[in-house]
């Protein structure tokens, strides 16, 4: 709970967002303006179909996320990296000589959305994750296992445990990002690790419990991979988060999928909070009473650890409630975002909410 009383304004150095879905097409020009309108840069995730496996297709598809994003837009997708079995180390010199390329992404084959072209065992990726260590590029991990005989809620601490300590032992220079913690051990883990291993977190894993998508009826727009954890781990993750750790920064996971393909007999996973994400941020942060610690998580820990510069311009949050939007348009679907219907505390000032269906 809040331990002091909350200002009315909050202005922050601009933020970035170290995990981001933006998807490809019209779903991309759907969603990209919700980031732009708060976030200076993004890390773009390579999870399309096909997966982005090149430095050729990662460029193209910058291009296509700055075409959509308007000539206005000062924002800027920082770009990633499919890893598979067979990703080749020149691929990995190219990526780092592009300039446009900052992180590789690993995905445990079936892991998630998108993730059947994934590694398949760790070890096959070794020669393209020497060259990662080699070049200075960010590996960034979804850190769960896919055995199906280890229970979903534990894969993430059976990855810790496993191939993430594997990691720091075989790359004593590889820099890490363990992507969407969920959980105590994995906080616990990156806090203890060394500077080189960093976290990124979402709002959802910071503000709600698995209660949130199972009490009362299975709610489908809060599940998402790595899924909600106990109550205990989100006070760890809260814990993490607002510590002041330099290790731990804003990362959504903003994860678009249309309406029908959440409330479905076998629904998608990921939650689309690009549209109240600095403001869902700003709640947590208030209510653990570590409000002046959001400019750190938000704006300057990322850019930090990624070797950027932070933003020159501000963004100021307001505390005035406001009702976010039932769904949004998606293309020829709508999408339907966290706190969908419901009240938000802040809102940024200046700068409009995407608008919903009306």
């Amino acid at each position: 709970m809040t331990t002091r009383s909350a200002p009315a304004t909050l202005t922050l150095r601009r933020p970035d967002d170290w995990h981001l879905h933006l998807r490809d097409g019209d779903a991309l020009a759907a969603v990209v303006g919700a980031t732009a309108r708060v976030f200076g840069r993004a890390i773009v995730m390579p999870n399309l179909k096909p997966p982005v496996t090149t430095v050729a297709a990662a460029l193209a598809y910058r291009d296509r996320i700055l075409a959509a994003a308007g000539p206005r837009s000062r924002f800027e997708p920082l770009m990633t990296l499919y890893l598979t079995d067979n990703t080749p180390s020149a691929e990995i010199a190219a990526a780092k000589a592009s300039g446009a390329i900052h992180a590789i992404k690993y995905y445990p084959a079936g892991a998630t959305t998108n993730s059947d072209s994934g590694v398949t065992a760790l070890e096959r990726a070794y020669p393209a994750i020497e060259a990662i260590e080699k070049h200075g590029l960010v590996l960034s991990l979804h850190g769960e296992v896919t055995d199906p005989d280890v229970d979903i809620y534990d894969r993430e601490r059976a990855f810790v445990d496993g191939a993430l300590a594997r990691l720091l032992r075989d790359f004593p220079g590889l820099r890490i990002v363990l992507e969407h913690i969920t959980t105590r051990e994995a906080a616990q883990f990156v806090a203890e690790a060394p500077p080189r291993v960093a976290a990124t977190v979402t709002p959802q894993h910071l503000l709600w419990s698995r209660n949130a998508m199972l009490a009362g009826g299975l709610r489908p727009h809060y599940y998402c991979l790595p899924i909600l954890k106990r109550e205990a781990h989100r006070r760890s993750l809260v814990a993490a988060a607002t510590s002041g750790n330099p290790k731990f920064f804003l990362g959504t996971d903003s994860a678009p999928h249309a309406r029908h393909t959440k409330e479905h007999a076998c629904g998608c996973a990921g939650c689309y909070s690009a549209p109240v994400a600095l403001e869902l941020y700003a709640e947590a942060f208030e209510d653990a009473g570590a409000l002046d610690r959001l400019e750190g998580f938000a704006s300057l820990h990322g850019a930090a650890f990624y070797g950027l510069p932070p933003h020159d311009d501000t963004v100021t949050l307001v505390r005035e409630p406001w009702t976010a939007p039932a769904e949004y348009p998606f293309g020829r679907e709508t999408i339907v975002p966290l706190r969908a219907g419901e009240a938000v505390r802040w809102r940024v000032a200046g700068n409009s909410p995407p608008r919903g269906v009306s």
